[in-house]
């Protein structure tokens, strides 16, 4: 018994994909993301502990010595007067 074709089968061409052209589905709806309250907090939450991470150490020193200047009525006046002097100058001089 000899089977023959039942009809002719013509070859993909080179460059050309089989099924369905390009377009699937045709929605033109957009994909959205709703996050709950819980999730934006601890989001939150997690920018704040990287900031803190990357902020610089003090430097207790320099804070000390920062206080005993502001604590100082002859610093601040020297300051004021200073800064005054140089505002008149740059009027006036």
């Amino acid at each position: 018994m000899v089977v023959d074709r039942i009809g002719y089968v013509e070859p993909i061409p080179a460059g050309r994909k089989s099924g369905k052209n390009a377009q699937v589905g045709g929605n033109d709806k957009t994909d959205t993301i709703n996050l709950s309250s819980d999730a934006m907090k601890k989001a939150e939450a997690y920018q704040i502990i990287e900031l803190i991470k990357s902020a610089p150490e003090l430097d207790e020193a320099r804070i000390v010595e920062l206080r005993g200047k502001i604590d100082d009525p002859a610093y601040i006046n020297g300051a004021i007067n200073g800064t005054a002097e140089n505002i008149l100058n740059s009027w006036f001089g």
